[in-house]
């Protein structure tokens, strides 16, 4: 499938670039990209949750009143989860939430995200571009330019510290290299914009192997 290059003034380069439709032109599998979306909001995750419980409430362990012959329950020490101020029952406690997800199919979640954006017409291709230095007035005019509206992401083929610092204060944007695109990001987005550099070294990444 061929789509047209952009510059970043939203102006048509002239030109073409052919994408591989084994990435970007097959039939999404939607479980894929829950269970990839799934993983990468699990990473991030703390899991630093912790609540007391009653062996672990400061206060005394004495016996606040007889066990039988008082007409009420029977109870405890203070620190007793039915009491206000005791332990809490069955509470949260620092764990891992990580989990593991084949290669395979955290490929093939992000070649149907991305096959996702392409069908809706919400994919553009731009020409490589860059900053002589950091100007957040710059990237949101390449923003208007290319009619980006919500949440976009930029995909570099490489590090650009001048495109990064440029996009880092603008509302809903984002700046990724190819090489650490992942699922939710492109699901995320509203808008995706791909250099064309980027398109050939996510086309080797992503290439069905």
């Amino acid at each position: 499938m061929e789509l047209k290059v952009y510059n970043i003034n939203g102006g048509e380069t002239g030109r073409t670039i052919v994408l591989d439709d084994s990435v970007f032109a097959i039939t999404p599998n939607e479980h894929a990209v829950y269970l990839d979306c799934k993983q990468y909001l699990a990473d991030q995750r703390q899991g630093t949750h912790k609540s007391k419980e009653r062996s672990e409430v400061s206060g005394s362990t004495r016996k606040l009143k007889r066990q039988k012959g008082t007409g009420g329950a029977r109870s405890g020490d203070i620190n007793s989860p039915v009491f206000v101020g005791g332990g809490r029952v069955f509470g949260p406690k620092p764990r891992d939430y990580r989990f593991k997800l084949n290669v395979k199919v955290k490929r093939l979640a992000r070649r149907s995200a991305l096959s996702s954006k392409l069908s809706s017409n919400d994919l553009i291709v731009v020409e490589d571009f860059s900053f002589e230095a950091p100007k957040t007035k710059r990237m949101i005019e390449v923003s208007k330019n290319l009619k980006l509206e919500g949440k976009s992401l930029f995909v570099l083929e490489n590090q650009n510290d001048f495109v990064s610092l440029s996009a880092r204060n603008v509302k809903d944007m984002k700046v990724v290299m190819a090489s650490s695109l992942n699922t939710y990001d492109v699901v995320n987005a509203r808008k995706v914009v791909l250099s064309e550099s980027a398109i050939q070294k996510i086309s080797q990444i992503l290439a069905v192997k």
